[in-house]
């Protein structure tokens, strides 16, 4: 299916605490982002930026989106691959580093994804379907830098290698 899908979202700045942005202490990083059918979501800067350490963060929503678009790409992957997946987590990790201007970048990003297939039959198209999803993440290939993929597979409740 070749076609072009659009998203939208609104995002609010909700910190204004009466006097705008008259400094740079004197104004909230607080956001909420909101679209149609889906709850909002409370968003604001990382706390080194002076942001609320108990809402979601740009940078994390990032490391959030290519989690979840590896993970979702995976188990399509798999599913292709006759593959059974029972369980997966992953341990995601970013780095962003700052350049001393004010800005910065994502230099990494790596996932360590930890997936659990039906039979050790299944192990080898199991991890081969690691490097399908990244090829079909839309986030993956949509980002400036590189997204490593460090995965651990198990096999019943078992990890490879050692006895089940």
């Amino acid at each position: 299916m070749i076609g072009e899908h659009h998203y939208r979202l609104r995002s609010e700045w909700t910190g204004n605490r009466g006097t705008g942005t008259t400094g740079y202490k004197d104004y909230d990083r607080l956001v909420t982002l909101s679209s149609d059918g889906k709850p909002d979501l409370p968003v604001s800067a990382d706390k080194p930026f002076r942001g609320d350490p108990s809402r979601w963060n740009p940078e994390e929503l990032l490391l959030a989106a290519l989690s979840e678009c590896h993970l979702l790409s995976y188990l399509h992957a798999c599913v292709t691959a006759g593959v059974v997946v029972v369980a997966y987590t992953d341990d995601a990790s970013g780095l962003l580093t700052e350049d001393g201007r004010g800005g910065g970048a994502f230099t990494e990003v790596v996932l360590r994804p930890r997936v659990t297939v039906a039979e050790a039959s299944m192990l080898e198209a199991a991890s081969a379907a690691h490097h399908q999803a990244h090829e079909w993440c839309f986030i993956a290939n949509s980002v400036n830098f590189p997204v490593r993929v460090e995965p651990e597979m198990t096999v019943s409740g078992a990890r490879v290698g050692e006895p089940a």
